[in-house]
């Protein structure tokens, strides 16, 4: 049963310095942008939700999978994107959620997680099952980690019934947990060949004693650290001359590439290079959140110009303030006094900020910075003092200057790069 992401895979194969880019996020703008950089790049979108952003009882987003399905695909047909040319992820599939429990108990909602991804037509599935649970060793053996994947394997087959063929898998867990690292990385080394041989050999093993080996030539991914990562203030990049012997690991599996996790940030030549070195999928999520950001307080900045005090919306204040009032989602990760965290809370790489735009307070103060803008006529120089790559296109008619187009351009400018690495098509995207 054919899958859009196989096309990647075989073009890989047959030598092609072909990607795709993995949009991992559930903010309406980014996926927005997201399906307006499809239409205009005319390939297939990948959309993934983290097991963190949405679950069988709704996740820190408060969607469960139908709902985040439903999202994209209501974006996607507002815009006249077609839907088959849509694939739906679930990234980090496991028990990372319920670490706090005991295997079992963590592994049973597992099961439940994965079975709620397949039914709501979910086809890419990776599936991570090397975190710790209550009494687990710390950390967990290959042969743990491929058991607990291969049962999830069995869980997504029997969900799927006879559409099962359309499921396909990736594998592997050399990255930080979800969310990002809580601390300043020092260095970031790439995965060792036999270590990324070992997950291969293990989870085949597991695959076969779990009687879902005829899924394992639809395991389309295997996730290795090519060295690329970012933390609160630095971007380690891409070093191609450190994966020489990785690069070779999947040369004896005809239907599998690398899948680089935490790409935000890297430069354009350096996603083209990871590209060219078979890792095929290019996962991006808080690059993505981090260019909203710069667009939405550039907006503020603008407003700050052109409205008076009392009608502003104070958008910059309004959600400082939320993070401080809330700070769970951000207190365990930014370090220093008070002036150093908060500018880790508005300018961060990790972008700790993304959990917080869906706050009923911080939506408000945007959508009335919007009010206030559509009401007036931007100057073009202080349009172009803020989102100069913006101006240029308002210039050249290629784009309106409405606060909500200039946001959505603003995040496509990531995706533009993206779509270059990827070798997407042979042209200027608008």
């Amino acid at each position: 049963m054919w899958n859009p992401l196989d096309e990647v895979v075989r073009r890989q194969k047959a030598g092609e310095p072909h990607g795709i880019t993995s949009v991992c996020s559930a903010h309406p703008l980014v996926i927005e942008a997201s399906v307006r950089q499809a239409l205009a790049s005319e390939g297939t979108l990948l959309v993934e939700a983290t097991s963190n952003q949405v679950d069988q009882h709704g996740g820190y987003t408060g969607m469960r999978p139908e709902d985040f399905r439903d999202l994209v695909h209501g974006i996607a047909t507002e815009l006249g994107l077609p839907l088959d040319r849509i694939v739906l992820g679930g990234d980090h599939l496991g028990p990372n959620r319920w670490r706090s429990l005991p295997p079992q108990e963590a592994m049973t909602e597992a099961d439940a997680l994965v079975a709620a991804y397949v039914r709501a037509g979910f086809t890419k599935i990776h599936l991570d099952c090397s975190f710790s649970c209550a009494g687990d060793p710390v950390p967990l053996t290959d042969d743990v980690v491929a058991e607990r994947t291969a049962r999830l394997v069995r869980v997504a087959e029997g969900t799927a019934g006879g559409s099962a063929g359309a499921l396909r898998y990736v594998i592997g867990t050399e990255v930080p947990v979800p969310g990002g690292a809580h601390e300043t990385l020092e260095d970031m080394a790439a995965t060792s060949p036999p270590a990324a041989l070992l997950t291969l050999e293990r989870n085949r093993d597991a695959f076969a004693a779990h009687h879902v080996a005829d899924a394992w030539p639809r395991v389309m991914a295997l996730v290795v650290q090519p060295g690329v990562e970012f933390d609160h203030h630095q971007v380690f990049d891409y070093r191609r001359e450190r994966t020489t012997q990785l690069r070779e690991v999947l040369a004896g599996e005809p239907n599998m590439v690398f899948e680089a996790h935490s790409t935000d940030y890297q430069t354009v030549d350096g996603l083209a290079a990871l590209v060219e070195d078979h890792w095929a999928v290019l996962k991006v999520g808080p690059g993505l959140t981090f260019a909203l950001r710069e667009a939405l307080f550039a907006l503020a900045a603008i407003e700050d110009e052109l409205v008076a005090p009392q009608t502003r919306s104070g958008i910059t204040e309004v959600v400082d303030r939320r993070m401080r009032d809330e700070p769970s989602w951000w207190s365990g990760y930014y370090e220093g006094d008070a002036a150093e965290q908060r500018l880790a809370r508005r300018y961060s790489y990790s972008d700790r900020m993304r959990y917080y735009w869906p706050d009923p307070e911080i939506a408000a103060a945007q959508d009335r910075m919007f009010a206030n803008l559509s009401a007036l006529d931007i100057p073009l120089p202080l349009l172009s003092a803020h989102l100069p790559d913006q101006y240029r296109r308002v210039r050249t008619g290629a784009l309106t200057a409405t606060p909500r187009d200039l946001v959505v351009d603003r995040i496509r400018d990531v995706l533009r790069d993206y779509d270059r690495a990827c070798r997407v098509q042979d042209k200027e995207y608008v």
